[in-house]
């Protein structure tokens, strides 16, 4: 026989990132993030910015695990957020119920709380809409949650196929949610410099009427690939 667990663990105190660390990433495309972090680092495809909120939000990360139709924890992390924090909600996917809708979302934005992520459902979307605040979500439900625990806020969690951490970094744009684990940040900030680099390069290439890449014409050009009739 196990003790019932307390409504609601919550781990206050997590390293962070400082602000001008956090700013470099500001802007920066998702896709230029992901090729930093050797391809890998975001979230599961579904999870997509609610039409007609903003698409683009960089911060710190604060989690937490609310578990399937139920957002005590949710609720936790907006009163132990600081000001600029991302939301990232895991409900273990669960799209049977909404996580949040658009009061407590207002109640977020009011505490300074910068973007929200959830795996799982949201409702009252013309009320999230008028909230202004981005939200990604993996859909949409008109239905209701309990608050009834439990749940834990600043652990860590898998969100979205990504082990994410309190105190990572978040980073979103039309194309989708990455994470940038706490231990990683500076090796990415580094090869960022290379990606930017290069991707710049191949833009102005394309433009200028590049039609293919040289390592596929020195494939072709080397008899690497077997042609057929």
């Amino acid at each position: 026989m196990i003790e019932d667990p307390p409504l609601l663990t919550v781990r206050r105190r997590f390293p962070r990132p400082d602000a001008a660390t956090v700013a470099r990433f500001r802007g920066v495309p998702t896709g230029f993030v992901v090729d930093a972090m050797n391809g890998r680092g975001a979230l599961d495809a579904r999870i997509k910015p609610l039409a007609g909120t903003p698409e683009s939000v960089c911060g710190v990360v604060i989690t937490c695990h609310a578990g399937p139709a139920d957002n005590l924890a949710l609720f936790g992390a907006v009163a132990y957020a600081e000001k600029g924090d991302v939301i990232l909600c895991a409900t273990d996917g669960f799209a049977e119920t909404a996580v949040t809708g658009d009061l407590l979302l207002g109640m977020a934005r009011n505490r300074g709380v910068a973007g929200f992520v959830t795996d799982g459902m949201v409702r009252d979307i013309p009320g999230i809409v008028a909230v202004g605040l981005p939200c990604f979500a993996a859909g949409v439900t008109p239905n209701s949650p309990a608050r009834n625990g439990p749940g834990t806020v600043g652990s860590p969690i898998v969100i979205g196929g990504v082990a994410v951490a309190a105190g990572d970094v978040v980073i979103t744009d039309a194309d989708g949610v990455v994470v940038v684990p706490q231990a990683m940040i500076a090796a990415v900030l580094e090869r960022l410099e290379a990606v930017k680099r290069a991707e710049a390069d191949l833009d102005a290439k394309v433009k200028a009427g590049l039609q293919l890449p040289p390592f596929i014409q020195g494939l072709i050009d080397g008899g690497r690939f077997k042609e057929i009739d």
